[in-house]
């Protein structure tokens, strides 16, 4: 059951659906998608670490970025640049994707 905030508590806040991809579901007990509040991207992903603890490793460098390696997708469509101050509306999906490169 995807997560819900009271309704106190979404003052202001909007909810999404945050898709993973299959690489990063070890940390969501399976979940294909989670359902986040946030008014940024960057926010709703802020939300999933939260409630997810190990994405934070998986999705984030250092300095609390994207790792280079994310790719994020809002309503389908690359949020690339800027992804995590791309503003979301209610309903709106966020894809995340893994970039994997080889030689």
């Amino acid at each position: 059951m995807p997560y819900q905030f009271h309704e106190d508590q979404r003052r202001g806040w909007v909810g999404a659906l945050i898709h993973l991809h299959k690489t990063h579901r070890r940390h969501t007990d399976g979940r294909k998608s989670v359902e986040v509040d946030g008014r940024t991207v960057g926010q709703c992903i802020e939300e999933l670490v939260n409630l997810y603890p190990g994405l934070k490793e998986a999705l984030l460098d250092a300095k609390g970025g994207l790792k280079n390696t994310i790719e994020v997708y809002l309503n389908l469509e690359s949020a690339y640049p800027d992804e995590l101050k791309r503003p979301v509306k209610d309903g709106d999906d966020i894809h995340l994707t893994l970039m994997i490169a080889g030689g």
